[in-house]
């Protein structure tokens, strides 16, 4: 299914959602607006990509501020409960025109998200343009810090935590720190790294036959 197909069926699920229950107007009538261009073109350019659906992710979620009053996330990622937060961020309206209580708002924001048991991450647009790459490896490993448990079944136990240790990075592994990390040989460990490309888990990035290095598949 393409980008477009899986981002309207999201998007339909997320209003129907938003309107059931309880209805929370505002954030009903924020979904139904549309989302900017910037946190459409990371789902499209970076997101998706990298992740390949849109689970445990809501767009315009909202949490309360210190004045009791409500703000909304570009997109909220929680799986299992546990709370991340994700803004994309445009050169124009968060650097270059931030006048000082503007600045002073958004750090006091940040914060309180942060005290609130918020992994926030904050993305900015141009990065998204001019390094997908980089940004998809970052969502990669934001994803990880909460998925570091949930692999597939189907792994054996070197395997899967090698998966883990893979998520938590920004960066390439090499066998001899997986060597290190998991205590066994290196023929083992070499053995594990490529059932791992085999299985489409991971991707070789460089490097000749017994000095590549891997990192998952994007």
């Amino acid at each position: 299914m393409s980008f477009e197909e899986k981002y309207n069926e999201w998007m339909q699920a997320m209003i129907a959602h938003a309107g059931t229950g309880t209805v929370n107007y505002r954030r009903l009538e924020l979904l139904e607006k549309g989302l900017g261009h910037g946190t459409i073109e990371f789902l499209r350019c970076i997101w998706f990509p990298a992740i390949g659906n849109f689970n445990h992710l809501y767009p315009e979620w909202e949490v309360r501020d210190f004045n009791n009053g409500y703000r909304y996330l570009d997109l909220a990622y929680m799986p299992g409960g546990v709370k991340g937060g994700i803004e994309i961020q445009g050169f124009g309206s968060h650097a270059r025109d931030l006048d000082v209580r503007r600045f002073k708002d958004l750090c006091m924001r940040h914060s309180l998200l942060t005290l609130d048991g918020w992994t926030f991450m904050p993305i900015a647009y141009l990065s998204i343009k001019e390094d997908p790459k980089q940004c998809q490896q970052l969502i990669l490993s934001f994803v990880g810090k909460f998925l570091s448990a949930d692999v597939s079944a189907g792994l054996d136990w070197a395997e899967a935590e090698v998966v883990r240790y893979a998520r938590r990075l920004l960066r390439p592994i090499t066998p001899i720190e997986i060597t290190e990390h998991l205590r066994l040989s290196d023929r083992h460990v070499r053995r594990v790294l490529h059932q791992l490309v085999e299985k489409q888990l991971l991707t070789v990035v460089g490097g000749r036959q017994r000095y590549r290095t891997f990192q998952l598949k994007l």
